[in-house]
């Protein structure tokens, strides 16, 4: 999430905008921690901020979107650091890397940004809801599937950009389900979260070294 309070190229008007969005997701994160995400309502989040409800609908369709918003500062993080890396690579592979750089560097956020404890937070409240968990595997045309796309020389409409995506998906929420199961999320960190993907991905790397293509 970006440091508003430092951001001297925003007008007043677009600084505001941000303070608000900022502090319904920070409202939003908390309450669902608290009770749950099915047991919490826009009402109640719009309450905790301090907005009208349709001050919250100016910013979020739905509470489903506000409670995602931290995963699309997520995504656009990681999309960054694939454009970084050689277009040779793999697409799974850099899928692999690129999330793991952006979770790595969470630990190192400043105020204002997508630390680790906001992005734990975040997973958690996201496997703890079929909702959002739902949500979240849909393919989106977010900022890593628009760059994945370019790295494919596809559009966002082909079929193997999204069964790459898909696969990722799959890959990312098995590990992090694994995750919660084993642990309950007790005095579980971001370090947890990165041992448990890469744990997963290469558990997956050598089930499909033996894949036979077929002919």
């Amino acid at each position: 999430m970006p440091d508003v309070s430092r951001d001297t190229g925003l007008g007043l008007r677009e600084r505001k905008k941000q303070r608000t969005r900022a502090t319904l997701i920070d409202a939003a994160i908390k309450l669902c921690e608290q009770q749950g995400f099915e047991q919490t309502t826009v009402e109640q989040i719009a309450a905790i901020a301090d907005v009208s409800p349709r001050t919250f609908s100016r910013y979020f369709a739905t509470k489903e979107a506000v409670c995602l918003a931290l995963v699309d500062d997520a995504v656009d993080l990681a999309a960054v650091e694939l454009a970084r890396l050689p277009l040779g690579m793999n697409h799974l592979e850099a899928l692999f890397r690129s999330s793991v750089t952006m979770y790595r560097n969470t630990k190192n956020a400043g105020i204002g940004g997508l630390t680790a404890s906001r992005l734990m937070s975040t997973l958690r409240i996201i496997m703890s809801s079929t909702t959002l968990r739902q949500a979240t595997m849909e393919f989106r045309p977010h900022a890593v599937n628009v760059e994945l796309a370019k790295r494919m020389g596809v559009d966002l409409e082909d079929r193997s950009l999204r069964l790459v995506a898909g696969v990722w998906a799959s890959i990312i929420m098995t590990a992090l389900a694994d995750l919660g199961r084993t642990t309950k999320w007790r005095g579980v960190g971001i370090d947890d979260a990165i041992d448990r993907i890469e744990e997963t991905f290469a558990e997956f790397s050598c089930l499909i070294e033996g894949v036979v293509q077929p002919v």
